[in-house]
Formats: C-alpha cells, structure tokens, sequence
C-alpha cells in the first residue's frame, strides 16, 4: 500500500468518526457481554439454590431458562453489530473510499 494513501486515510475525518464509532460500539457490547456471561458464571458458583429453585411443577429449575437468555442475549447483540456493521459501518467506508480514493 501507497505509505500516502495510508496517510490520507488515517488523516480523514470520516476514517476517524469510523474508528471511534466501531471502537465504542466494539467495547460496550462487549462489557454487556461480559456482565451477562459472569453474572450468570457467578450466579452458578455462589447462589446455586436461586438458580435450582423449581420452575413449575416439572423438573425444570430457574437456571435454565436464565442460561438461554445468556444465549439469546448473545445472539441478540450479535445481530446489534452485524445491523450497525451493514449500514453506517459500510456507509462510512463507502464515503471513505470517495473521498480517499479520487
């Protein structure tokens, strides 16, 4: 690569807004992730009688359904980065190349 053109796009606004944009987004879903992930590891280490308290009259206990919602959660922020990703990450690129790439 152009050592140039490595300039001119570190020096670009746009290539900044993108980088802070996709950095913050990166680090808050990421300590959502991990509350959610250790709280539940947590709850499993130190309160086992809440999460084997019966759900119903059947033999499910409270720490299932909590372990799917980690899961879903997990699949839930995914989609969050891959919507933002897809459309203003992609935009922002697209806008960057414009304007670099003249």
């Amino acid at each position: 690569m152009d050592a140039n053109l490595a300039q001119r796009i570190a020096a670009h606004p746009t290539y900044q807004k993108l980088k802070t944009t996709r950095s913050t987004l990166g680090w808050w879903l990421t300590a959502a992730m991990m509350v959610v992930y250790y709280g539940y590891i947590l709850l499993v280490a130190f309160d086992k009688s809440f999460l084997a308290q019966r759900f119903g009259d059947g033999v499910m206990t409270l720490g299932m359904p909590i372990g799917l919602i980690v899961i879903v959660f997990t699949i839930v922020i995914t989609a969050i980065y891959v919507r933002r990703a897809n459309d203003e990450f992609d935009r922002l690129s697209e806008e960057l190349n414009k304007a670099v790439l003249k």
